[in-house]
């Protein structure tokens, strides 16, 4: 069943408590008693976007956070010129552990429930604790013809938009799909960006990152091949840490299905650590990617990096980040880094890129430069935090949005 039900957005420490989204419902699955949450924060011509999780612990408010985020980042890829027309912003989430042997059956019960919105309103895909393949395989299996379907009215040929990214999804780099190594591309561009601001050559720079799995591995990746040293990584079983760099690619391919990696592979010199090492790396760039509340106000002490880059969502605690800020430590926010998984879909689907790795990776890599750059810039100019830097960019970008396709509150 679900009920409606009405819950504040997760505030910034910097930012007001945003007005209620604009949906917000709690489903109880009725053969194991778990639940499962929607929050739609915005409409943009009708439509929302915005992934489902699945973890342990999911609450409404974490649901409802990350709808105001997904708002957020839609409208920081608003161009005027661009065929992508970014939607309005939601999330989906579910308490559940994936590797729990119902976690499936609860997972294509969730489809079935949501599909009246999925189908009209709420494009999704995979977010924490899930696989696309499993989506899509779950979402066929609860009667859905896809995932994002509510956006196929907005496009001008349906058909070939679906082509072009059933072409895009069946790239292969190197071993790794392409949709799994674009946010990653992204995540590792900010970094780039922030470095080159500062003056820090990329060669030598040391980074630790918090996740291997779909966002934390490529970011280690594109990272280790601009020259910088992945000095640690952490997974669900530790740490794994090696201060003149980490075999990234040695670590990527002993990973399992949801990131951890088969102590196997470590060479001599790798060192195994407690899994909150990573906090306290002696590295210049932190990168969590894995889990939201990683950072509170007590782990931030440990850190002795110049910047941390949000790859994932929500994953410093504000209070945390305030206290960072007044140690000087850059916190480079979830909203803009890890915005380019989404973005990508739809600069596919819309025909702004070709379905292939080159323009995938270019257009990323522009992207997101640009955006950061014009994050930091703002911040600089402004005597703000980036985060607050980003904030005013959508608080300028949504306005805009809303008088040329209405608002829908």
């Amino acid at each position: 069943m679900t009920t409606a039900e009405t819950a504040p957005a997760r505030a910034t420490a910097h930012e007001p408590s945003p007005a209620p989204p604009l949906i917000s419902l709690t489903w109880t699955d009725h053969v194991t008693g778990r639940q499962g949450f929607l929050v739609v924060d915005r409409l943009v011509r009708g439509v929302s976007s915005g992934g489902l999780r699945m973890r342990p612990g999911c609450t409404l408010p974490e649901v409802t956070g990350l709808a105001r985020g997904m708002t957020m980042k839609e409208a920081l890829h608003y161009n005027p010129e661009g065929r992508y027309i970014p939607l309005g912003g939601a999330k989906g989430g579910i308490d559940c552990d994936p590797r729990d042997p119902e976690a499936y059956g609860v997972l294509v019960r969730y489809l079935r429930a949501m599909r009246p919105h999925i189908e009209t309103f709420w494009t999704m895909g995979e977010d924490l604790g899930l696989t696309q393949d499993l989506v899509d395989r779950a979402a066929a299996e609860a009667g859905l013809v896809s995932s994002i379907q509510a956006v196929y009215p907005l496009l001008d040929d349906e058909a070939a938009a679906r082509q072009r990214l059933a072409d895009a999804f069946a790239v292969d780099v190197d071993g790794i799909g392409l949709d799994e190594l674009v946010g990653g591309c992204g995540v590792a561009e900010a970094v780039l960006a922030a470095l080159d601001r500062a003056g820090v050559p990329h060669t030598g720079t040391r980074v630790s990152v918090q996740g291997l799995g779909t966002m934390g591995g490529a970011t280690a990746r594109f990272l280790s091949r601009a020259g910088l040293l992945v000095v640690a990584v952490a997974d669900i079983k530790g740490t794994i840490a090696n201060p003149a760099g980490l075999d990234v690619e040695a670590l990527l391919a002993a990973r399992d299905g949801h990131g951890a990696v088969n102590r196997a592979a470590l060479r001599p010199g790798d060192a195994e650590l407690p899994g909150d090492a990573w906090l306290s790396a002696d590295a210049e760039v932190l990168v969590p990617a894995a889990v939201s509340y990683a950072i509170d106000a007590k782990g931030q002490e440990a850190i002795t990096a110049r910047w941390i880059v949000e790859a994932a969502n929500m994953p410093v605690l504000p209070e945390a980040e305030a206290l960072l800020t007044r140690r000087g430590v850059v916190v480079l926010p979830d909203v803009v880094v890890n915005s380019g998984t989404n973005a990508w879909w739809w600069w596919v689907l819309f025909g702004d890129i070709a379905p292939t790795a080159e323009d995938s990776f270019a257009y990323t890599r522009a992207s997101m430069r640009a955006l950061v750059d014009l994050m930091l810039a703002r911040a600089d100019s402004e005597g703000s935090t980036p985060r607050e830097a980003a904030h005013a960019v959508v608080a300028d970008r949504l306005p805009r949005i809303a008088e040329r396709f209405g608002w829908y509150r």
